[in-house]
């Protein structure tokens, strides 16, 4: 189902990082976008954004509420008229770093379980469709690098990581298990680390870290020795990918993020190169049990079925990023 201008867009998630995004983009492409968000790790700085957009007014609705409660708790908070039409929802409702889904567990497993359920039978209900945020952590410790689609993974699924890895990997079964059940074309894509404006400076994740403490002229915390690997993609290379799958018929799994790895201690660099007045040196903590050894997608997928891959490299997208950081201190 291809989206009219007229049509409403769901977004579960729709104060955080990437949920803030998608409705944005939707937003300036004429699209009414209902947003959904409990603000327990959005930032109600973002909603404010979106209604602060020249199409915000009349086309941007917040509705505060937990995805992972009955829908029909809140729906009716949302205009009647918009239900009418809606081809997407994008559930991305979920703490997404470490410290904020071990701070919260039970909820990180609920929203992308129970919620991820209600999400899939209000799209069905409307002959929506519904695109998921999976995770490259489905992929745990890889002993396989680039990650294809087709590798297993290797996960603990009893350890600090776990609500959040097998909550994702439960949604993922949910949704092949509910299609097959229903007919019904839903979608899922992996994630991998995503950069860019509008992240919580206190959300814990690597670069926002690095580029918190950069800017108040702190040591950079380094777990572990630096040499694991991430591959960051900026975020508008990520919506982008996103939103040519929700108009795709790809249910998925299909990766989504950027190909060339980076070392901690390269991204280090990377972010000491922005700051050349400020000698940063490096703070030495334990490594974090479970933690990825390599994390780099094989985007053959995205490219063959999606006509899709990232553009902006690190060092463009850090410095914008660094830019809109210095905004918010």
């Amino acid at each position: 189902m291809q989206a009219e201008r007229t049509s409403t867009v769901v977004v579960t998630g729709a104060a955080g990082f990437l949920g803030s995004h998608i409705c944005e983009r939707f937003l300036k492409d004429g699209h009414r976008v209902l947003g959904i968000d409990n603000l327990r790790t959005g930032l109600r700085a973002n909603v404010e954004f979106l209604a602060s957009l020249p199409t915000g007014r009349e086309r941007f609705c917040f509705v505060e509420a937990d995805a992972s409660e009955p829908w029909t708790s809140w729906l009716d908070r949302a205009p009647e008229a918009w239900m009418k039409d809606v081809p997407y929802v994008f559930h991305f409702a979920s703490p997404a770093s470490p410290p904020l889904y071990q701070r919260w567990p039970l909820e990180t497993l609920a929203v992308n379980s129970v919620g991820l359920w209600s999400a899939l039978d209000f799209a069905t209900e409307r002959g929506a469709r519904v695109i998921f945020a999976s995770t490259s952590e489905i992929y745990g410790d890889p002993a396989v690098s680039p990650q294809p689609e087709t590798y297993f993974g290797n996960v603990n699924g009893i350890g600090p990581r776990a609500c959040y890895d097998e909550a994702k990997r439960f949604g993922e079964a949910l949704i092949v298990s509910y299609n097959q059940a229903k007919g019904t074309r839903h979608g899922f894509v992996r994630i991998f680390n995503t950069y860019g404006p509008r992240m919580n400076p206190d959300d814990g994740r690597v670069v926002v870290n690095f580029l918190r403490h950069a800017q108040l002229g702190q040591p950079l915390p380094v777990q572990g020795d630096g040499k694991q690997t991430r591959s960051f993609c900026y975020v508008d290379d990520l919506v982008e990918g996103l939103v040519r799958f929700a108009k795709s018929e790809e249910v998925g799994p299909i990766n989504l993020g950027n190909d060339r790895e980076f070392t901690i201690l390269e991204l280090v660099a990377a972010v000491q190169s922005l700051y050349p007045e400020k000698p940063l040196a490096l703070r030495q903590l334990p490594a974090a049990i479970d933690d990825p050894k390599r994390r780099r997608p094989d985007l053959s997928l995205a490219k063959s079925k999606l006509g899709w891959s990232p553009t902006i490299e690190l060092e463009s997208g850090l410095r914008r990023m660094s830019e809109w950081l210095a905004t918010q201190t």
